[in-house]
């Protein structure tokens, strides 16, 4: 079973981490809320308590398939400010992992230097921070090991684009149909 870790920094926008960890678990992928306190209770930016499966220990971490970083504020500055964070997106181990993130987030990503080269998109004023990338302005954008999304209204396309990817388009596909969603 495929292996996804969200991490979750206070201030997180609540609806793009969660929606994430819902549809995911929907499709039958382990997918784990990842504290980046030192406690497993994380309030996002709109104020709603979330309580983590697990705090982040990299060591803990290096077997997941799959890393994402919801977006919100100050939740993505906790998040580039996170060394841990920081070693483990950038380790050489990573390099065959998928790497998400959504709104603010992809920023993360290009300050780290992750975007070079690569096609990526953000939440409108954050295109900046995308360095080396060529930024798009479309809902969702997957550039090889690389998926990043705009922001809280593509958050269901986002987690439909990562079950197609840790799954298939048909686990995708359904998923959609049994929320009743319409895929854009």
């Amino acid at each position: 079973m495929k292996k996804v870790y969200l991490f979750a920094a206070e201030g997180f926008e609540e609806i793009e981490g969660l929606t994430v960890v819902d549809l995911l678990r929907r499709a039958q992928i382990d997918c784990r809320i990842v504290s980046m306190n030192e406690t497993k209770l994380v309030t996002g930016s709109h104020g709603i308590a979330v309580q983590a499966d697990l705090l982040f220990d990299a060591k803990t971490l290096a077997d997941g398939d799959m890393y994402v970083l919801p977006g919100g504020m100050p939740g993505t500055n906790h998040l580039m400010a996170h060394e841990g964070l920081r070693g483990l997106l950038t380790s050489p181990q990573t390099a065959d992992r998928y790497i998400a993130a959504i709104c603010a987030a992809p920023s993360v990503l290009g300050q780290l230097g992750l975007l070079t080269g690569k096609k990526a998109t953000c939440y409108p004023g954050f295109e900046g921070k995308l360095t080396g990338a060529e930024v798009l302005p479309d809902g969702v954008v997957t550039d090889g090991r690389i998926i990043t999304s705009r922001g809280l209204g593509t958050a269901i396309d986002f987690a439909l684009a990562l079950t197609s990817l840790l799954a298939d388009s048909a686990a995708a596909d359904a998923l959609a149909s049994s929320i009743q969603y319409s895929r854009v």
